[in-house]
This record gives structure tokens, C-alpha cells and sequence, in this order.
């Protein structure tokens, strides 16, 4: 069985499918006649390969071969197995070396390819990818629902077609085809920039005043920081209702070091250097495919809990791990073992959980809040790129604001007049 399709250029393509495969093939061309010819000779070959009077090679292209009456014009393909998204996918994750990623991106990288396959298709063929399937996934994609009954965000979309970019990239570097990602000139939708980070008074404010449903305020909530009596009032309750020996540890370095949850998990104890008052943080996001360190200095309060924990630590490498026995956990351990990320979120929603706190979403929200707090200081925003990491311009405009009373006494001191009092001119300076 074979169609024709007209592209929004005006050309038309030829699609078919061959045993449980779906083809496309542009003909470049906007005639009709022509395309409608070239579809006969297609259904013509079809019909050999079916009583065996042409067989396809193995290592051909089938789309050309049959437009071409059994011979592969053009330049030769590659001799690979790869033909349907299924297989792509299949081949570049068998591929990735150990290690080489974090848990939580193949996971991400897994859902990404689901949306993929479910959208276009598992035995879609790869080869006769063209710009108009990928402006169909973004275009279905983007009415989809996202979370909170929000449509699906701009953001995720690109991610995954960045995620097919990526495996399309190792593909053609690994000599399984030749041509580039039919991507340019796809349209999304438009983004829409993140509020800045907000206080927690300046977001009760705004619930308060009503007309905002339970997805709206959520979505206050994700823009949240604390300040730094907020920040103290948070561990002092977390050090008084913590189950395990770790967790207010935990707390205090991830409040002090703007430490991503993942960086906290990879923590071990020789990254600690408390003579000299600093600790190594070790990342895997700031560059590409490398092992990168940031140095981070210590606080008094991180260096005396931190002394603390050292002694009563149950022992291993790992900085905060869970005790060997722990009272009705499902896991069995003989020796401490580093945290999961699953495991560090689920004592950081329990540990907040009832509390006046229990808004906060993750461990996250203090990076952002020691950013915040950092810029409200004055703190030199390339000492504060140096302590946290690479960030993106959006994410600074986020948080490199002052926080409101200190707004209001910026005002003040350009508005300190009364109106329509020119201000005095300033004494010239005396002789040095």
C-alpha cells in the first residue's frame, strides 16, 4: 500500500509501507503528474518484491531502491542496520559507556524517547525523516496537557527533540547515515519567562487576595526563597524532628554550599577540608562529558555540624549515607550506603511534611535561596557563579534582585525629597 502526501512547501512525498514499516520518501517535486507517476513505479516494484521477481539488498536504501526499479541511484548509503526510530534509540543507548551519565538523565532520557516513539511512531523509518514529522511532533506535543492542567510546557518540548538531536548526532558520527537532523526553521511555541523569585510573605500575599485555583498557587509556591532568618528558623526545625543522624546535616550543607541534591549524593568525606574551611563539590553538568570541581568556602555554622557528624558518622566514603539497619526500611544493608535520589527526596518531603515549611518542593529551593541571598548581600556575582556553578543568564535574572525591604530603602534614596525639591549639587571634592 502506497500514498502520496503534499508537504506545506507544496512538494509532494511518497509513503508506504513495507512489512511492519512505515516509509516516506520526498520526490521533490510539486507536480502532481510526475508525483503520481513516480507512485505507480513504486506500487509496481512492490508488487515484484512480493512475488520475488526483486529483492531488496540488505544494505540499500528501500525507498530509493523502488523508485528507482531496483537500483540505488544517488550517493550510496551506509551499511547499517539502524532504519526505525526503534532501532536509533535501541543502538545509541546500548552505547552509552557506564557511568557517563546520571541516573536521573537516562531516566529522563527514557521518557524522552517514549514521547517519541508514541508520536511518530517506533517503526517509523528514520532515513526518510523530514522537517514536516518533526513540526507535527511539536505540534502535537504542544496540545498536550502538562502538570497542574497546564498545557505542556515549551521547554519540555525542545528538551526532546534536543534528545533526538543528540542520538541523531552520535548515529551520524558513528558513520550509520550521512545527512543532519531536518530541523531548521521548526517553530514552537512561544516561551514564557519564570517569574523571579519570590519571599514567602510577598506569596501569601498574593493567595490571599483570592481568584488564584490550586494550580496557580503551586506554581507561586515553585518561587519561593528563604531569606537568611527563614533559612535558620527551617534547620532549627528539621535539627529538632530529623529521624536519622544525616538528614540536619544534610540540611545545613545544602543551605550553606547552594549544593545541587545529586552533588550531595557524590559528597564524600575527603572533598571536606575542614582545616582549611572549605569543601569540593563535585559536578557532572557544568561541561560536557567531564569530571568538574567548584570550591565552596565554610560557613561556622556547616564547619561545627559538620564536626558533629563526622563523629558520630556510621562509617564509608560517602559524606551522608544511611546507618546499616534502618527501623522499617524495605532495603537490607550490611555497611552504610550512599543515599539514592528517590531516598533523599522522600526524608526531605518527610522531614518538612506537617510543618509550616512543607511547601517547599526539594533540595533545590535552597540553591536559589543561597543565590538570592547572596546577590541581596552585594555578594560580587562572579564569586557567587564560583560557588554554585555555571548558571544561565535567565536563572540569574531570577534571583539577582534585593529583597523588598531592602527595595524600599534603594528607593528611598533616590526619592528621599519632597516633590518638585531639585536635589542639592553635590560639594566638588576638595584639593588632595
Amino acid at each position: 500500500m502506497a500514498w502520496l502526501e503534499q508537504k506545506s512547501s507544496g512538494n509532494f512525498l511518497v509513503a508506504f509501507r513495507y512489512g511492519e514499516q512505515k516509509f516516506k520518501k520526498s520526490l521533490k517535486t510539486k507536480s502532481r503528474q510526475t508525483a503520481e507517476t513516480r507512485l505507480r513505479r513504486l506500487e509496481e516494484n512492490l508488487s515484484l518484491v512480493e512475488v520475488g521477481r526483486l529483492v531488496i539488498p540488505t544494505d540499500a536504501d528501500i525507498a530509493t531502491f523502488l523508485l528507482s526499479d531496483g537500483q540505488i541511484n544517488g550517493r550510496p548509503q551506509p551499511r547499517s542496520t539502524i532504519r526505525t526510530l526503534k532501532n536509533l534509540c535501541d543502538a545509541f543507548k546500548y552505547a552509552i559507556p557506564d557511568g557517563s551519565l546520571e541516573a536521573n538523565t537516562l531516566d529522563y532520557l527514557d521518557i524522552h524517547i517514549r514521547h517519541l516513539k508514541r508520536h511518530m511512531g517506533a517503526n517509523a523509518s528514520i532515513r526518510d525523516l523530514q522537517l514536516d514529522d518533526l513540526q507535527a511532533y511539536v505540534d502535537a506535543r504542544a496540545k498536550e496537557p502538562g502538570i497542574r492542567g497546564k498545557k505542556l510546557s515549551p521547554t519540555t518540548i525542545r528538551k526532546e527533540i534536543a534528545t533526538l538531536r543528540l542520538i541523531w548526532n552520535w548515529a551520524r558520527d558513528a558513520n550509520h547515515f550521512e545527512r543532519v537532523l531536518p530541523q531548521k526553521g521548526l517553530r514552537y511555541p512561544k516561551l514564557q519567562e519564570k517569574p523571579p523569585f519570590q519571599t514567602r510573605e510577598q506569596i501569601e500575599r498574593k493567595i490571599a487576595r483570592g481568584g488564584l485555583n490550586e494550580a496557580a498557587e503551586a506554581d507561586l509556591w515553585d518561587c519561593l526563597f528563604l531569606t537568611l532568618p527563614e533559612i535558620d528558623e527551617v534547620l532549627s526545625h528539621v535539627e529538632k524532628v530529623a529521624r536519622h543522624p544525616f538528614i540536619y546535616p544534610m540540611f545545613v550543607f545544602a543551605a550553606h554550599t547552594a549544593a545541587r541534591r545529586s552533588e550531595m549524593i557524590r559528597s564524600q568525606w575527603e572533598d571536606i577540608d575542614l582545616a582549611a574551611g572549605t569543601v569540593t563539590i563535585r559536578e557532572k553538568k557544568r561541561v560536557r562529558g567531564t569530571l568538574t570541581t567548584r570550591t565552596v568556602p565554610i560557613s561556622p555554622l556547616l564547619q561545627s555540624v559538620l564536626e558533629e557528624w563526622m563523629s558520630a558518622h556510621p562509617g564509608g566514603q560517602q559524606t551522608f549515607c544511611l546507618e546499616p539497619n534502618v527501623a522499617r526500611s524495605r532495603k537490607e544493608r550490611d555497611l552504610a550506603t550512599p543515599l539514592t535520589p528517590s531516598e533523599a527526596h522522600d526524608h526531605f518531603q518527610t522531614t518538612l511534611g506537617g510543618s509550616k515549611w512543607e511547601k517547599i518542593r526539594g533540595w533545590h529551593l535552597f540553591r536559589h535561596s543561597f543565590c538570592s541571598n547572596c546577590a541581596a548581600k552585594g555578594i560580587d556575582q562572579r564569586i557567587i557563579n564560583g560557588w554554585v556553578g555555571h548558571q544561565t543568564e535567565a536563572m540569574v535574572r531570577r534571583y539577582r534582585h534585593l529583597i523588598p525591604n531592602q527595595q524600599q530603602a534603594a528607593i528611598r534614596t533616590v526619592f528621599s525629597q519632597s516633590a518638585g525639591e531639585e536635589s542639592a549639587a553635590p560639594e566638588p571634592p576638595g584639593p588632595a
